[in-house]
Parts: C-alpha cells; sequence; structure tokens
C-alpha cells in the first residue's frame, strides 16, 4: 500500500472522528499530531494526512457547496459518515491538490467507500467526484 493511499485512510479517520463526535477537525488533528510525532515509522503517510485535513478544513465551505450541489437529492447531512469526509477528501484532491490526478483521487475515494462503507457507496461517490471534477 502506498504511502499516499496509508494518508487518505489516516485523513479519513481524523475527519470522520471529529464528524461523528462534534469536535472540530482541528482538534482531532492537533491530538493525532501528538501521536504521529512518536511513530517516526508512520511519518510519511502522516505528512500527507496533515496536508490532506489541513486542506479539508481551509476549504471546507466550497467542498461542501461542490459535494451539495453534485449530491443529487442528498443533503450532507443526510448521508453516512464516512461516505461525507470520503468526498471531502476526494473534492479537495481534485479541486485543490494539481499533484494528484483526477482518476487517481476518484478510484482511491471509491476503494475508502468499499472498504469502510456502504455497498452502494462506491457507485455513490464515484459520481459525485466525476461531476465534480467535469465542472472544475
Amino acid at each position: 500500500m502506498s504511502a499516499r493511499t496509508k494518508a487518505r485512510k489516516r485523513a479519513l479517520d481524523i475527519l470522520f472522528q471529529a464528524d461523528v463526535r462534534g469536535d472540530a477537525p482541528a482538534t482531532v488533528l492537533a491530538a493525532e499530531a501528538k501521536r504521529a510525532a512518536n511513530e517516526p515509522a508512520r511519518q510519511a503517510s502522516w505528512l500527507y494526512a496533515r496536508e490532506i485535513v489541513d486542506g479539508v478544513i481551509d476549504n471546507q465551505d466550497a467542498i461542501d457547496e461542490q459535494i451539495t450541489t453534485f449530491a443529487k437529492d442528498w443533503t450532507l447531512a443526510r448521508m453516512p459518515a464516512v461516505d461525507r469526509a470520503v468526498l471531502r477528501i476526494g473534492a479537495w484532491e481534485i479541486l485543490y491538490n494539481d499533484e494528484v490526478p483526477t482518476a487517481v483521487a476518484i478510484d482511491e475515494a471509491v476503494e475508502l467507500v468499499k472498504e469502510f462503507s456502504t455497498d452502494e457507496s462506491g457507485p455513490f461517490v464515484h459520481g459525485v467526484l466525476a461531476r465534480i471534477a467535469r465542472a472544475g
């Protein structure tokens, strides 16, 4: 598994945890940063995970607006928390990270929801992110 794939999982953990607990993502990120400082073997994945979470925090309103616009008949509140977090990660990569090809961002997001969410989540996440990419 690549360092970026691991980083996306770490970012998902942080964003999901913040969402479910009702904590600010920055608070959960700070706690994870303390833990990461004691785990040098995981440093490669930590740096990109932090970049993702910081990017989602910095652009959350615009990202959420894109997701809401292209998630036909679905509000953010109605989505499973895992799907919401993965969509935010994927949308950030598509809209704000030129280093990640759009197809890779979408594929990685779909793989995350296949692993951690419902059977219907893969096609849903793929559709929303593909529409964001086409509009972007």
